[in-house]
């Protein structure tokens, strides 16, 4: 670690400088003790139903031996594919404690999306929410998934709430496309099988990798970050660091609105809050705001996370602005930039601040964080986490000064061991161990870091990483495009949002059938909002596409 920390003298009193990564040798070892120690407590709640410690590591047991009992063997990845629900942190828990590889998948994802991460990643096994199963359906055969569950929203409700809440789902709102998929076994009779078998001990070690957490990190070809048992204990500790000094162990309940899957709420939610016997309680759909305003209502509700546009839409929602907060004392925004107007309307509506959080999947991904009390400084990203050194460098690799602007860098042991089967990709990104982040900022002299630019290209839709390399790969495969260009204009309900500069070569080629031909591709946060034909994009002189340019111009 730098002997020069100026944010240290900043830290709020009881946040110790630093942490130990070692603590605990695996995250199993850590969910273990939560187990141990909080058994007759609520662990989640989803949709009026709750699970207790004691439920979650019984159940977690049995869903890892039964994975174990399908020829799965330590090492192996497992896909999770689904929305926030009581499944999610049992098939975690299971999958880690059988030793496995899980790889979080965006339910939302397209066939051809799922592809690449299935086939890049080598996944045998897959949870699916049915709402998806006819997406895996077409790309199955491609891919080395043999074992198959699948779960229903209502499976673990009871029997007559689950049954309406599927029949809901299936029939009135028909949100789940017919498939036929091999040897399925659905989530309940894989707990019921998993009671045939016993979970051998797990032998893993601090340096395995037990998370494959996509990213298109700073170039944009999707690629699995390797998370280990010590990337995710250290991060999960400096997390617990900043917090424990404003929370109470065994008291807190945490809503999530945000998706497990998504690296953000994997290891604050999921993990870190587990492992303080908070309560957590799920939301299945987070642009379903009554169901977030009904779980204040339900809930005492001490802590929130989420990022600027689900805050900016509650504080414009009338049922949110009556509701009472005199329990909510922490608000951590992260995956995008916090506004300065909704950092200040939260706090006015709400009575407590809102913390703005930085990081990246490789960074398991917290890596600095405004203090939590609200004593932070208001458009920053604010101070490292202990044990966390942080930097800006200019284009040559030399330190940058208080004030100077250039790259933003992380060294720390949260920092991942690399790209799955990636190296040359790893050794762009981790240079001596520093993380370059391609996040454009500056350190201010108290310590506090700013970010004054994005990454050269990247488009941030809500929180949600968009590559325009990604886009363009797409829609260049459309009979009748010549040229596309993808670009980022300022949203101010998304914060930013896709446009397309298209050179057609056919000129009946309509707006409609760009959009409709990305909506069969990509995810729905990655399809243009806005389609702009052009007879020519601006290039340089060796011919590659200017979207700066195009960008400025928006």
């Amino acid at each position: 670690m730098s002997d020069e920390r100026p944010w240290l003298k900043n830290y709020p009193k009881g946040i110790p400088a630093n942490i130990d990564p070692d603590a605990y040798p695996t995250v199993v070892n850590l969910l273990e003790e939560s187990f141990e120690k909080y058994r007759k407590l609520p662990a989640f709640s989803c949709m009026g139903k709750t699970i207790t410690y004691d439920q979650l590591d019984k159940k977690s047991r049995l869903f890892g031996s039964y994975l174990l009992s399908r020829g799965l063997v330590p090492g192996d990845k497992i896909v999770l594919m689904m929305p926030n629900m009581l499944q999610y942190p049992i098939a975690l828990f299971g999958a880690l404690r059988a030793g496995l590889v899980v790889v979080n998948t965006n339910p939302l994802y397209t066939p051809r999306e799922m592809h690449h991460q299935f086939k890049d990643s080598g996944a045998k096994a897959i949870v699916i929410a049915e709402n998806f199963a006819a997406n895996l359906q077409q790309i199955l055969g491609d891919t080395q998934i043999k074992t198959i569950i699948v779960t229903s929203i209502g499976e673990l409700l009871g029997a007559i709430k689950g049954a309406i809440t599927n029949f809901v789902v299936r029939k009135v709102k028909r949100m789940v496309p017919k498939y036929e998929l091999p040897n399925v076994v659905n989530f309940k009779d894989a707990l019921s099988q998993g009671k045939k078998f016993s979970l051998p001990k797990l032998t893993s070690g601090p340096q395995d990798v037990i998370s494959l957490q996509y990213t298109g990190g700073t170039t944009g070809v999707a690629k699995g970050a390797m998370l280990t048992n010590r990337n995710l204990v250290a991060n999960m500790s400096q997390i617990r660091a900043i917090m424990i000094p404003f929370l109470k162990e065994r008291e807190e309940v945490a809503l999530s609105p945000l998706p497990l899957y998504h690296v953000f709420a994997f290891t604050v939610n999921c993990l870190t809050l587990f492992s303080i016997g908070a309560h957590t309680v799920l939301i299945v759909n987070p642009r379903d705001l009554k169901t977030v305003v009904k779980a204040f209502k339900d809930y005492p509700v001490s802590l929130m996370t989420g990022v600027n546009t689900l805050f900016n839409a509650l504080l414009n929602n009338g049922d949110f602005q009556k509701l009472e907060f005199e329990k909510l004392k922490v608000t951590v925004g992260g995956a995008m930039a916090v506004q300065r107007a909704v950092a200040e309307k939260w706090q006015a509506v709400t009575g407590c601040p809102l913390s703005e959080g930085y990081g990246m999947t490789e960074s398991s991904p917290v890596a600095s964080c405004n203090p939590i009390d609200g004593s932070g400084k208001i458009g920053t990203i604010g101070l490292p986490v202990p044990s966390t050194d942080m930097r800006i460098a200019d284009d040559n690799g030399a330190v940058c000064g208080a004030g100077e602007i250039g790259e933003i860098q992380i060294k720390g042991p949260q920092v991942m061991k690399g790209y799955y089967n990636k190296p040359e990709e790893t050794a762009k990104t981790i240079k001596d161990g520093w993380l370059c982040t391609g996040d454009i900022g500056m350190m201010h002299e108290d310590g506090y870091f700013q970010i004054v630019d994005r990454k050269k290209d990247m488009i941030l839709v809500s929180g949600f990483n968009v590559y325009p390399n990604e886009i363009e790969d797409v829609l260049s495969m459309h009979p009748d495009i010549l040229e596309v260009a993808a670009v980022g204009v300022d949203d101010e309900n998304s914060g930013e949002v896709v446009k397309v500069f298209i050179v057609p070569k056919n000129k009946s080629l309509t707006k409609d059938e760009v959009i409709r031909y990305s909506r069969e591709n990509l995810t729905g946060y990655k399809v243009p909002k806005m389609v702009e034909f052009r007879k020519e994009l601006p290039k340089t002189n060796v011919g590659k596409i200017l979207r700066r340019e195009l960008r400025d111009k928006s």
